[in-house]
């Protein structure tokens, strides 16, 4: 019991004494960021190695912070960069007072002797700056959790937003100088001059890819057609020219097909073995041959199918982030746009304002992820009542005309053969059995035309009309292999059903 009595005033006094161990600081390096900083103004390498790593916000010390800002700016005016500039430039910005002066800048070059490792100290710092976002994030996150007047699903995707810039080092940043922009847009169109293809995603179609030369990073790509004329089947025989030809990723959203139907549909384009008899499972000998030698190029392309019904904007968003981050996607198509749902219980708006909210959000995510997006659409009735031509208009694509406003480019699919034609209606005149047009209506950034194809339906299947294929389009694609929808249809096995009776 004396003992009891001995020990209970050595805890009491030691409960009563501020432990600072106990406490927590937010992930730093100081020495590492001095390091950095000294290494940087005597050595030009030091520049070179940690310039594209680290930005300001990455330094956790103010003084370094402003220290590295003076550094950029001498950078970006190709001034010589050490311990007298450095200093001439903070006295100029305001900043060498607060910094420490002079000394403190002396200091920092002599804490190194060389530039050797800088770039493994310069990761270590921006690992330390993650660690404090991450942080700051969840703190925000918390706070706004308990805010009941937030409504949940933005909140959902405003943390989702903020982790996946933080994952991809590619943290918000304001208005940048023209300066910078100049020197962005030349390295770019340098790149593009110096690569052989095109600068954005190919299609497949050659015409299509010569007008656009490729779907292009960051644009909304609006394909609308009224029902039967072929708009999955389109989309479909271009992520397999995508997927298996020039081995990009692809995600696909469908809400209307389920993810087998639409695989079942990609192999019957691959084989040239019909639906029907996929669908039966009548195959003969030769036929189960051919499927399973030509199916493997299929199972084997970086082809990703998400057929969630009633897809909300937010979780779409959050599913396209994962997958560009973790299987580098190139393209993204949804199918198609009516059947999505903003994702907010508010029922005071209507179905034209949610459509509207819905195309801005997948532009917004085009941009985000630095991806073409391709939403399909559907055209409104219009354009059966209308007298004369059939050919789709701008204005009509249905419910909201701020898809049309969002889109970079617009572009219909016209069949003459669904309305019962034999011709075109133009000047030629031609046979139109087995082919379709591509319209080109809206085109940001380039020319309109109009595109047409060769349709196949008993393969659901697009392909360059016999000749369109140019002899150089390989050379330019990279030397791909001759896409197998190039194979002559008519010598499939099978029943062939009537063209107008395959379901889009």
């Amino acid at each position: 019991m004396e003992n009891l009595k001995k020990v209970r005033p050595l805890s009491a006094s030691k409960s009563a004494v501020i432990n600072l161990e106990s406490g927590k600081l937010p992930p730093q390096a100081l020495d590492l960021e001095e390091a950095v900083l000294g290494a940087m103004m005597i050595d030009k390498k030091g520049i070179d190695d940690v310039i594209d790593i680290l930005h300001p916000d990455a330094f956790y010390k103010e003084a370094h912070h402003k220290i590295y800002k003076a550094i950029i700016k001498l950078f970006e005016t190709t001034q010589p960069i050490d311990l007298l500039t450095v200093s001439n430039q903070l006295r100029t910005d305001g900043d060498l007072d607060f910094v420490g002066g002079d000394f403190y800048l002396i200091n920092l070059t002599q804490k190194v002797s060389s530039s050797a490792h800088v770039e493994f100290h310069a990761r270590i710092i921006l690992q330390k700056y993650i660690q404090r976002r991450l942080i700051s994030i969840s703190s925000e996150i918390i706070k706004e959790s308990y805010d009941e007047t937030v409504d949940v699903f933005d909140l959902l995707d405003e943390a989702e937003t903020k982790l996946f810039e933080v994952t991809q080092g590619n943290l918000k940043k304001s208005s940048e100088k023209a300066h910078s922009l100049v020197a962005q847009a030349l390295q770019k169109i340098e790149e593009i001059s110096n690569k052989e293809g095109m600068s954005g995603v190919a299609s497949g179609f050659f015409k299509v890819d010569e007008i656009t030369s490729g779907w292009q990073p960051s644009d909304l790509i609006i394909i609308a057609a009224r029902p039967g004329m072929g708009k999955t089947a389109f989309v479909m025989s271009m992520a397999k020219n995508i997927a298996i030809n020039f081995k990009q990723g692809v995600a696909i959203f469908s809400l209307e097909m389920s993810s087998v139907q639409l695989i079942t549909r990609m192999i019957s384009s691959e084989t040239n073995l019909t639906s029907e008899k996929l669908r039966k499972g009548n195959l003969m000998a030769h036929e189960w041959e051919q499927l399973n030698v030509k199916v493997k190029d299929l199972s084997d392309a970086p082809l990703f199918i998400d057929d969630t019904p009633s897809l909300s904007i937010f979780d779409l968003r959050a599913k396209a982030r994962r997958l560009v981050s973790q299987h580098d996607i190139k393209i993204i198509i949804i199918d198609y746009l009516q059947l999505m749902t903003s994702g907010t219980n508010s029922k005071s708006g209507n179905r034209e304002q949610e459509i509207s909210n819905i195309s801005r959000n997948l532009k917004a995510l085009a941009k985000e992820l630095e991806v073409p997006v391709i939403a399909l659409s559907q055209l409104s009735r219009a354009v059966e009542t209308r007298g004369g031509s059939k050919r789709p208009l701008l204005s009509d694509l249905r419910e909201s005309g701020a898809i049309e406003q969002d889109a970079d480019i617009v572009s219909f699919i016209y069949r003459p053969e669904y309305y019962k034609l034999t011709e075109w209606d133009d000047e030629e005149r031609s046979n139109c059995e087995g082919q379709a047009e591509f319209i080109i209506a809206k085109h940001r950034n380039g020319g309109l035309d109009s595109i047409r194809l060769k349709f196949t339906a008993r393969f659901a299947q697009f392909a360059d009309l016999d000749g369109d294929f140019a002899t150089e389009f390989p050379s330019k694609m990279n030397d791909f292999n001759e896409p197998q929808h190039n194979a002559n249809p008519d010598e499939a096995f099978g029943d062939v059903p009537d063209d107008n009776e395959v379901p889009f």
